[in-house]
């Protein structure tokens, strides 16, 4: 936008900076509906095809991005890294603290055809969501204290992303999508302190 026109350009909307989180792109895992947690599972075909296709529709935008971070698992620094040749950004960091919830010796079972009960109890036996939440917020502040004023990429999990904004924004988040981009909060980070897990939020990953 010219220098001297009145109206304010989209970083001045968008200061003192903004965080987004992005869902990996699909695995195989994904597409056979088989929970995948912690397990270090890598993109297929789709899932690269997903992430250059969210690396175009953020390039188009009119604000810039400064930062791209991840998870330190494979199909999210693979996704990252996707995200970041298209626009001109280095993977600047991993965060142990965005590692996808753990489901343990549930990993690689497989959901389809099971029955919405029969999910939960799987489900349930997994990493504790408040737990999840909570190192979720952590990531977001420390993230947020190492960039100050930066708009910043992170890419993370689908359970992770879900249950962190449902805890920043005070209500369940529904299902988040391979590569959908998810709006932070950064105005309610400090205020948020993680609080026992409903039960609605462990819902399937």
């Amino acid at each position: 936008m010219p220098s001297g026109q009145d109206s304010p350009t989209v970083e001045d909307v968008n200061s003192p900076g903004r965080i987004v989180l992005i869902r990996h792109g699909q695995t195989d895992w994904n597409l056979e509906e088989r929970l995948q947690g912690a397990t270090d599972v890598p993109l297929n075909d789709v899932g690269r095809d997903q992430a250059r296709a969210v690396a175009r529709h953020l390039h188009a935008e009119a604000l810039s991005w400064d930062v791209v971070v991840s998870s330190p698992l494979d199909r999210a620094v693979e996704t990252a890294r996707i995200i970041g040749g298209v626009l001109g950004l280095e993977l600047a960091a991993t965060y142990a603290e965005l590692i996808e919830r753990g489901f343990g010796p549930h990993e690689g079972t497989s959901f389809a055809g099971l029955e919405p009960h029969e999910r939960e109890v799987i489900l349930a036996d997994g990493e504790a969501a408040d737990a999840v939440a909570r190192r979720g917020l952590a990531a977001l502040r420390r993230i947020r204290d190492e960039h100050p004023g930066r708009n910043v990429l992170v890419v993370a999990h689908g359970s992770l992303i879900r249950l962190t904004v449902s805890e920043l924004n005070g209500e369940a988040h529904p299902r988040v999508a391979n590569c959908e981009v998810v709006p932070v909060r950064l105005d309610a980070l400090d205020g948020v302190v993680p609080a026992d897990a409903d039960a609605a939020r462990s819902t399937a990953p």
